[in-house]
């Protein structure tokens, strides 16, 4: 496998440059090394490892969440500015050069390729349709971001600059190629493998952007919602749900994301595998290290926090606001602390229950105050932290030697969750708001919080965020309903081109058929 990794690691730069005869070279120094050519079996885990990181707190999750209402990354005096990246992305100025946008574009075709070339080695039936799966995530993630597919399907010759795929035209071509893959995915097995009903849960996203990706003339303010589009939500939504495979419950919102979700969640229907010492591993470990300050266990980078808006938009007893939870390889918490969730306020060893202190001595307290630069003495602590996926103590150990390494968490990408709540738009698009209604307060109930009187888009979006935060939508369900463009903490104005993000500088360079979008 250490050769196939190297192969796609040096594929990564002559592809993102419309490759050259070094791509052939490439192949020809894996299959010395291999003895032979590469098996589609192999071949097809590298393309799930190749996608997997750039939405594992990576460049394409970073660009979605970095860029709304629900994460901020403040400079911490000299830590964090990283010459003002994150600040960029949280306040709506970033540029083409922009090197997170950048990589994120990269990242995603790369990932297109790997994808693609599973299918040019004589996959079976299945493994061809599993790749056809990913490609279309992939492909469906630039259309999101840029609204310009590079894509190509004959790898064989690279003096061939790609196509680009735009706006409804690039959804059409997502649309077909996930029919055309479903019957040969499998009804059932692991949430880490692509299926008929991850299928049907990318189809939900795709119809339900349609009017979106569709409304190139203007820029994607003024999106449409036909009932055709909407229906084919909710008829997916019913298929999936008819499978019998999946259930939202009552105190199980943080199984979704423990150590052992792959036994435990009810709702997961694709993830990024991640197990230690297998060949698929994930840095979901990095999703603490990102927001853990130095004293906590293990310590982390003290960075990332979420903003007093969207905080206050839960209730009190909201179950995924925060909670006691306990899982395989929790510390002891005697004092059954916050474990999960949103860390806010004094913090605990949790071993000993003993209030925490910052560098300087005092309390360890997360507060809700926070600013795109923190120069003040209490910059240490200012911000709300996150912690969605529960450390894996059992994995690690703790110890801060770890960092890099892999949890066992699976990352969640699709959840039962979010396709009834995408049911719930879809009906509520379409005048139905009575039965959307119910939809959401089923979730509430399972979430522990009180019904809601009403459904609207607001708090339809609200709802989407207290349920969704941190899992890589919040900037996709902002454009969707029209709020991307408003002011919110740390972002007071805007400009109505930032809702594409700039085609990268070096791709306009060496791809003729690519194009900067307007305003940039």
């Amino acid at each position: 496998m250490k050769s196939i990794k190297i192969f796609f690691l040096l594929f990564l730069i002559p592809f993102a440059f419309s490759c050259t005869k070094l791509d052939e070279q490439f192949r020809s120094s894996l299959e010395e090394q291999e003895g032979g050519a590469v098996s589609a079996a192999d071949l097809l885990t590298s393309a799930y490892n190749n996608i997997n990181g750039t939405y594992i707190a990576g460049n394409f999750w970073h660009l979605q969440e970095h860029t709304s209402d629900e994460l901020i990354g403040p400079t911490r005096g000299g830590d964090w500015d990283d010459n003002g990246q994150w600040r960029a992305l949280h306040a709506h100025t970033w540029n083409a050069d922009h090197a997170l946008i950048s990589g994120a574009f990269s990242d995603l075709l790369s990932a297109q390729f790997a994808a693609s070339n599973v299918l040019q080695n004589s996959p079976s039936a299945e493994q061809a349709a599993e790749a056809r799966f990913l490609r279309a995530l992939s492909i469906f993630s630039v259309l999101d971001g840029w609204n310009q597919v590079p894509y190509r399907e004959d790898l064989s010759d690279y003096r061939i600059d790609p196509i680009t795929l735009k706006g409804a035209g690039a959804a059409d071509f997502i649309i077909s190629e996930l029919n055309a893959a479903m019957n040969d995915l499998p009804d059932s097995g692991p949430a880490y493998k692509a299926s008929k009903n991850a299928a049907r849960a990318l189809l939900m996203k795709t119809y339900l952007n349609y009017g979106v990706f569709a409304d190139s003339a203007d820029n994607r303010s003024n999106p449409g919602f036909s009932a055709d589009d909407m229906n084919q939500v909710i008829t997916l939504a019913d298929q999936i749900t008819a499978s019998g495979k999946y259930a939202v419950k009552s105190g199980s919102y943080f199984d979704n994301f423990a150590p052992n979700n792959d036994a435990v969640s009810t709702e997961n229907i694709f993830t990024f595998f991640s197990q230690n010492g297998s060949d698929r591993t994930t840095g979901v470990a990095n999703n603490w290290f990102q927001v853990a300050h130095y004293s906590m266990e293990p310590g982390g980078w003290n960075g990332f926090a979420t903003l007093s808006d969207f905080y206050d938009k839960f209730d009190a007893n909201d179950e995924r606001r925060g909670k006691y939870y306990d899982y395989p390889g929790a510390l002891p918490n005697p004092g059954k602390r916050v474990n999960v969730g949103f860390l806010a306020g004094q913090q605990y060893n949790l071993r000993t229950d003993v209030a925490l202190q910052d560098r300087k001595g005092n309390p360890l307290i997360f507060t809700p105050e926070v600013h795109l630069r923190e120069p003040g003495n209490n910059l240490e602590v200012t911000g709300i932290r996150v912690d969605k996926y529960a450390y894996d103590y059992a994995y690690s150990g703790g110890t801060a030697a770890h960092e890099n390494q892999a949890s066992d968490n699976d990352w969640a990408l699709l959840r039962y969750a979010d396709v009834l709540l995408m049911k719930a738009e879809a009906l509520l698009r379409t005048g139905k708001e009575a039965d959307a209604l119910k939809i959401v307060n089923d979730i509430r109930t399972a979430r522990g919080v009180a019904n809601l009187s009403s459904l609207t888009l607001d708090n339809l979006l609200d709802e989407r965020g207290r349920e969704m935060y941190w899992e890589g939508w919040r900037r996709e369900d902002l454009v969707r309903f029209g709020k991307f463009l408003d002011p919110w903490q740390e972002k007071p104005t805007d400009d109505p081109k930032n809702i594409l993000f700039p085609i990268p500088s070096n791709q306009l360079a060496v791809n003729p058929n690519l194009e900067q979008n307007p305003g940039y």
